[in-house]
């Protein structure tokens, strides 16, 4: 079946085709080759996703994703170094240069990506959170809440001082929960927050998307990859940031030696096709969650449009041609 879509949209991309957006010594030309690589799973626009590092590093890599006058970046996504430092909520962030939120190390950040950061990621609990999560928001910055051990009352105080996102729902929480109440329930339960899902089978089950996806709501669910340099290469050993990480023959993508992902391996054209043999959602009502959902939630549209062939027998999706 011929489709013809609107040009996908990613929230959460580290990386792509050999490429990492956290890498030393990160070149315009090598953030390029990652974007045109991802244009031919789809994306047109996206936001590189920058996670916790020295702020000699992160402002480093902003300075030349900033100055890029690619279409293809709608923004910066600085995920961290407000996170949770904790094993297994912490995920493959370097626990070395986790700290407290900050107002005044956010505005150097801002600076030195020439206020091109439009989202960014942290958890409630850290120091200083709220106060951030409220200058962020005055400042047209959308906030979003992960790698988070929060309880119920830090979530609602996030909630009401402006977060609207909840950042890979089911990932960048700790191994082991409680039943009841946990942060998952809560972030899954709160109406006003969108959720973003990693849809590669690896980082959640089937049945968990398709429960979340009820939960939320068509309208509220938005694809992410969180692609590592390892998302369209072979199975071998790759890096986010420094930080090794080990992309096995199933496509998973690892921490080595641990039980931790590290960003994945996934392309958003595969993130349609497994939300919708998971959920048993038409192919359809998908797509807007990988192109006009995100795209709405940032204030933009998404740009060009996508010629593809759906398999609804073999739920596979595949791009013909990107115009933009």
């Amino acid at each position: 079946m011929r489709l013809e879509l609107p040009g996908l949209f990613d929230l959460q991309v580290n990386g792509f085709g050999g490429v990492d957006f956290n890498a030393p010594g990160l070149t315009a030309e090598r953030a390029a080759e990652a974007l045109e690589r991802m244009r031919t799973t789809g994306v047109t626009r996206c936001l590189p996703t920058l996670i916790t590092s020295s702020f000699e590093q992160f402002s480093a890599n902003a300075r030349v994703l900033a100055r890029m006058r690619s279409e293809a970046i709608t923004g910066i996504h600085m995920e961290g170094p407000y996170l949770s430092p904790d094993e297994g909520a912490r995920g493959a962030h370097s626990r070395e240069w986790i700290a407290p939120a900050s107002v005044d190390d956010f505005k150097r950040r801002q600076d030195a990506a020439a206020g091109r950061i439009v989202l960014v990621t942290l958890a409630p609990e850290v120091a200083g959170a709220m106060t951030l999560i409220e200058h962020l928001v005055e400042s047209g910055v959308r906030v979003a809440i992960g790698h988070t051990t929060a309880d119920t009352r830090r979530i609602g105080d996030a909630i009401s001082a402006g977060a609207t996102l909840a950042t890979h729902l089911g990932n960048g929480c700790a191994q082991m929960l409680p039943r009841h109440p946990n942060v998952i329930w809560e972030l899954l339960a709160a109406d006003t927050l969108f959720a973003s899902l990693i849809v590669d089978g690896h980082h959640l089950p089937p049945a968990t998307v398709k429960a979340m996806v009820r939960a939320k709501g068509p309208q509220r669910t938005m694809l992410v990859t969180d692609a590592t340099a390892a998302a369209a290469c072979m199975p071998g050993t790759y890096a986010i940031g420094g930080v090794a990480c080990e992309l096995d023959a199933e496509g998973r993508v690892s921490l080595p030696g641990t039980p931790y992902l590290a960003g994945s391996a996934l392309t958003l054209d595969r993130a349609i096709a497994n939300t919708v043999r998971f959920t048993g959602l038409s192919v359809d009502d998908v797509i807007p969650m990988a192109s006009r959902i995100p795209a709405r939630y940032l204030g933009t549209t998404p740009s060009g449009t996508v010629s593809a062939d759906w398999d609804p027998e073999r739920h596979e999706l595949h791009i013909r041609r990107v115009t933009a």
